[in-house]
């Protein structure tokens, strides 16, 4: 093995070396990626904590308590205090969600104000082991579950049967949520198997999410608002949606059938979050996860742009020094520095823009001082600009990003071994083809 060869080994292996070091930057970037991201997420929770959070509202419930006796071998009688709760026989919900965006920083917080109707009915049954007449009716109580009373904009009132009922906090048991109001109702046994209507409005506020709970026999959910980026989750997709430009509208409906509950609970604990559904408001622009995924393709910039540097000097016989490849790899580093800065005060597109503009510009100005032509340097340039494109256009897309990715480094192989073949690796002049 000549003299040359051994020498383009060893700047091979240097290379190679300096590569691999230099993807050191970029965790160091990426780890400062996930620091500003967990910030955004402490001021989402700070301003979401004074105004409301995610709500989940579980809509209205009857508990009757009822006293049971016990008699033990000895003839003595214990009395024991029990509930029944009563679940509406149906249903309808109709939800309007107002958007809000209020910045705090430099950074933008997604909160909502929602105004949610209730129509429905109540069948007052019992089950066949309660004698009506162990019923507390006077001791009745009317529920409403919710997850942050901070949220409450207006007094809660409920028309039942006809009267007008103002709920406050606190329920008197934990059976179908643990947070919500409740107020007295004194209830006659004569509306046994009878049915009572209501009827309330609640406004609310929240953060992001809002999500419902289908306790009733049959129930109608619909949720509208001019948000245009939902996402539907939970335990339910709605049966029927619209998503444009000018909002979403939503619906659900439930009945007997498909619900593994009846509308009478005998102390029966209940897993709310096993069936609440509804609504997120997504943010249209998450730049920190878009850049998150941009710091992937790191060694991608790196390692290509280390070859093509490495086998131009090679080419033209002009060696560059590793301190150089060195400056070269911090100027990709200083890319992404770049791109989060830029990305928390402008749209992601226009920072990655600016962003890559910058360090193709500092690169390709760097290949001319060193090679000292304008033809060399704008290779190094076009090189970097199709990089850079295909990047964010993986960074753009989600379902599709492994198969465009893979199919794009099979054709940058390609290249780069089109491009290759007539360096002289043993110092020895390529047959011609």
């Amino acid at each position: 093995m000549s003299r040359t060869s051994n020498a383009i080994l060893y700047k091979g292996i240097i290379t190679g070396v300096l590569i691999l070091l230099m993807m050191i930057p970029a965790l160091f970037i990426n780890n400062l990626v996930g620091e500003r991201k967990e910030r955004q997420q402490q001021v989402v929770q700070e301003v979401s904590s004074k105004w409301g959070s995610g709500q989940t509202l579980s809509g209205f419930f009857l508990v009757l308590p009822y006293e049971v006796i016990h008699t033990d071998a000895a003839g003595k009688q214990t009395t024991e205090r029990k509930e029944l709760t009563i679940l509406p026989e149906t249903q309808q919900v109709n939800s309007i969600m107002f958007p809000e965006v209020r910045p705090r920083s430099i950074y933008k917080v997604l909160l909502y104000k929602t105004t949610v109707n209730y129509d429905g009915r109540f069948v007052i049954r019992l089950p066949r082991e309660i004698d009506p007449a162990s019923v507390k009716w006077q001791e009745s109580r009317i529920c409403a579950g919710l997850t942050d009373i901070k949220g409450i904009e207006e007094k809660i009132m409920v028309n039942l049967d006809g009267s007008s009922i103002e709920l406050s906090p606190g329920l008197p048991n934990k059976v179908i949520t643990d947070n919500g109001l409740s107020a007295p109702l004194e209830l006659l046994p004569e509306k046994l198997n009878q049915s009572i209507a209501f009827r309330s409005q609640i406004k609310l506020k929240g953060s992001e999410k809002l999500h419902f709970i289908p306790l009733a026999g049959n129930s109608l959910f619909s949720i509208r608002s001019s948000w245009q980026n939902p996402s539907f989750d939970g335990n339910y997709l709605p049966g029927e949606r619209v998503v444009n430009d000018s909002g979403f509208t939503a619906s659900w409906s439930f009945n007997k059938a498909n619900l593994p509950f009846g509308t009478l609970l005998l102390d029966k604990g209940f897993e709310e979050k096993g069936f609440a559904f509804g609504v997120t408001m997504l943010q249209p622009a998450d730049q920190y996860s878009k850049t998150e995924r941009s710091t992937k393709y790191a060694i991608l910039f790196i390692g290509l742009t280390f070859s093509l540097f490495f086998i131009i000097e090679l080419m033209q016989k002009n060696p560059v020094h590793p301190v150089q490849y060195v400056l070269i790899g911090i100027a990709l580093s200083v890319f992404y520095t770049l791109l989060l800065s830029f990305s928390e005060f402008i749209a992601f597109d226009y920072a990655y823009g600016l962003a890559a503009t910058a360090t193709i510009t500092l690169i390709t100005l760097y290949a001319k001082g060193h090679f000292g032509l304008w033809k060399t340097a704008l290779i190094f340039g076009a090189v970097l600009s199709c990089l850079y494109a295909f990047t964010f256009v993986l960074v753009r897309l989600e379902d599709t990003a492994l198969l465009i990715g893979s199919i794009g480094l099979f054709l940058v192989l390609a290249l780069v071994m089109y491009g290759s073949r007539k360096v002289q690796w043993y110092g020895k002049p390529v047959p011609a083809a």
